[in-house]
């Protein structure tokens, strides 16, 4: 149907002439706009700010990946301290504090990144964060992990490369714990996808509250948190570790 937009001038319409004025090219108008008072410094500052957002744009993620390096030594220096496993036994670590060093290596992803307790934003820029409602890594239960694929070192970036046979350690004070890739199960593949709002991933119900799992969770697909993605492993093996003299 024929609207105002598409009368024909010849037609004597006294509505403007719009779809004709809307072929002006981008070119054109900014002609015109260079033409006006002002115009040209308007425009360059325009150029400007597009170039600086530009630049912005592409440089975000190593800046946030600078700034997670930095956070990670300090981190780790934290995590040095003589007290930190008496905090970690009475499991007294804060949100924001280093938890556990978690390890994989094989030939498709490599990950070595120290995780901090929580998974708010401060302390997900410092790391892999973990779920302060979850079990500390080798203990029953259902261990949960998230992290970032894009920014702040992008720990879980290949996440979804992870297949059924591969392994995550968890390095703690006096264990170090290896957790493998369960194949697929419950009609779905693993890694799967879900929605930010299914904290059942990282629940203890069933059989998850029972058994020694680890849940490694991400931002889905890369540069959005519209959907999560999940992993699941099953603890396999678990060393001990000699307690050094003096606590450290």
């Amino acid at each position: 149907m024929a609207g105002p937009d598409t009368a024909n001038p010849d037609e004597g319409s006294f509505l403007p002439a719009t779809a004709v004025a809307g072929r002006q090219s981008f070119r054109s108008l900014l002609g015109l706009a260079v033409l006006r008072p002002g115009g040209r410094k308007s425009v360059s500052l325009f150029t400007v700010l597009l170039l600086v957002a530009g630049v912005g744009m592409f440089a975000f993620p190593a800046v946030t990946d600078l700034w997670g390096s930095y956070q990670q030594r300090q981190v780790k220096d934290r995590s040095a301290s003589p007290t930190f496993q008496t905090d970690y036994v009475e499991h007294h670590i804060k949100v924001g504090e280093g938890l556990t060093r978690l390890i994989i290596n094989n030939d498709r992803v490599h990950v070595n990144v120290m995780v901090v307790e929580g998974t708010t934003l401060a302390a997900l820029q410092a790391g892999a964060g973990h779920y302060e409602t979850t079990p500390f890594p080798c203990e029953q239960g259902n261990v949960g992990i998230a992290g970032h694929r894009t920014t702040y070192g992008r720990p879980f970036n290949k996440i979804d490369e992870m297949r059924a046979g591969d392994t995550v350690d968890l390095i703690t004070p006096f264990a170090k714990c290896t957790y493998q890739v369960v194949p697929a199960f419950d009609g779905h593949p693993n890694p799967w996808v879900v929605l930010p709002t299914d904290f059942g991933v990282v629940g203890q119900a069933g059989a998850l509250g029972t058994g020694k799992w680890l849940t490694l969770t991400s931002c889905h697909p890369k540069g959005s948190d519209s959907h999560r993605i999940v992993l699941r492993l099953k603890l396999t093996k678990m060393t001990l570790l000699k307690k050094s003299q003096g606590g450290k």
